[in-house]
Parts: C-alpha cells; structure tokens; sequence
C-alpha cells in the first residue's frame, strides 16, 4: 500500500458530521479538530450561544460550520436540526452523539445517601445519556438508511464496563449506551445497508463541568482523595484531555475503520488494566 492511499484511509475532507453536545468541553475540541481536517461541520447543542461560538471558532481556523440549537430529548428539535443541516450542506454522513453528562443529585456522596437519591435526577441521567443518543440516531439514522451509508459514534465511558463507586445512575447509562450501540451497528448493517456503521468511544477520567466537584477541591485546587485514588490507579499518572480521543474518533470515522463496526473503545489512559496490586 502507497503513502497516498495510506494517506486515503484516513480522509475525512469534505464530509459532513453532526456533533451533539459540541458546545461542552470535549466535543467542541473534537470538532475543531475535525473542522481541521475538512470535515464540514453542524454543531448541535441546547445552548445555542455555545453552539454558535464553537462553529465560529471552526470558521476562524478557515473549516466550514454552522452552530444549531437543538434537544436531544425533543425529536421535533432533532428533526428541526435535521433540516437545517439538509439545507445548508445537501446531506449528513456523520452522526456523532456527543450529548451527555450527570447530575449531582444521581451520585452517592456522604452528604446524598443512595437510599435517597431522588427519580427525577435518575431519569435525567438516563434520558439524557441514554434517550439522547437514540433519538438523535432514529432521526438521523433515517436519513443514513435512505442514503444506504453514514456513521453512527455514540458516548459511552469506562463505567460502563465496570461501575464506577458513587456513580449510580450515570453507569448504569452508559452502559445502557454500549448495548444500544451494538444492537444499533447489527440493526442498520442487517436491515439497511453494510456500509452503515455504528460505534463508541468509552473515555475515562476527564474532568468536565459534571464531574470536577469530585475530582477538585475547589476551594484549593487540590484532588481530592477519590482524585488522587484515581491518578494513582491509572497507569499514564494523569486525566485525559479532549485531544486524548481525536484519533481514536478519526479512526472510527474514517475509512480505515471500514470493517469496524458495533464495537466500544476505551481511551482511559491504561485505568482499566490495572489491578491496583
């Protein structure tokens, strides 16, 4: 195989993705890398200021966005975003479902027992992590079955894998995100066409907006002791950053992961692996 056509398996210039939850800290670092590379760009998020800012960020850097507004709980917002992304770009080749996150009061602390966790903040988390990712692929998974071709990246995490401690309802999410998405990859690959795929990251200790608290004092800027225990637990000694998950995403987007499909990839800097022996 030639450097060009070594060069060709990662070519994504000139596609088109739709990024939800691109305005939150790890995906709008995705897109702008993305945006890098040529693909053009519909960035989703309920936050429409937030949505617009990364798509102009994008533009600066010479890529090709537009900033959508739209609820990945409301197909009819879904639908309305569909639209406008149809209009402006012609079609979508790229659904990455990047929309996600937890809740305060769906976490056991000391000072939230889990015997009164409350079912409004349960169901939260699981509309949004979960309910998020499919309705997003039922609109835009559609459109990929009528063009007999797309991509399809959920959001899962490590927690899925193994539960984390304190974090309920979020693990119990995105586990149920994993098994949507190989049920999704056989459902689209089965019934609609083979050149459809479906697949998820499984990213692990980032600090976000959702999770800090846990992690950072915020008074010192210290760890905390469950950050600490997690840094000592992780092999590569650190959290992850959003340029940690660019090219395992660009590989999952790209033809060099033509015969990948249905699978969940975990980015967690060696966490995982180790026993802590």
């Amino acid at each position: 195989m030639t450097r060009d056509e070594l060069g060709r398996l990662f070519a994504l210039e000139g596609k088109v993705a739709v990024v939800t939850g691109a305005g939150g800290v790890l995906y709008s670092g995705i897109s702008k890398a993305l945006g890098a590379l040529g693909v053009r760009l519909a960035i989703l998020d309920i936050r429409e200021d937030a949505a617009q800012a990364v798509a102009a960020d994008v533009n600066k850097a010479g890529g090709d966005a537009i900033g959508v507004p739209c609820d990945v709980l409301k197909r009819e917002s879904i639908e309305a975003a569909r639209d406008a992304v149809v209009r402006h770009f012609g079609h979508v080749d790229i659904l990455i479902n990047g929309a996600g996150g937890n809740h305060p009061k769906a976490t056991a602390t000391d000072q939230l027992a889990f015997f009164d966790i409350p079912p409004e903040a349960t169901r939260w988390v699981f509309e949004l992590n979960c309910l998020g990712s499919i309705l997003p692929s039922q609109v835009f998974g559609k459109h990929m079955a009528e063009r007999k071709e797309g991509v399809i990246l959920n959001t899962s995490s490590m927690c899925a894998f193994t539960p984390l401690t304190r974090v309920i309802a979020y693990s119990a999410a995105k586990a149920a995100v994993s098994n949507f998405t190989q049920w999704l990859a056989t459902h689209m690959a089965r019934n609609y066409s083979p050149a459809i795929r479906v697949n998820a990251i499984a990213p692990g200790f980032f600090l976000g907006d959702q999770n800090r608290y846990l992690l950072v004092d915020e008074k010192t800027g210290d760890l905390t002791p469950r950050g600490r225990t997690i840094i000592e637990h992780t092999p590569m000694g650190r959290f992850g950053v959003p340029d940690d998950l660019i090219g395992t995403v660009v590989w999952l987007l790209s033809p060099a992961a033509a015969f990948v499909t249905g699978i969940v990839v975990p980015i967690d800097g060696g966490f995982s692996a180790f026993s802590g022996v």
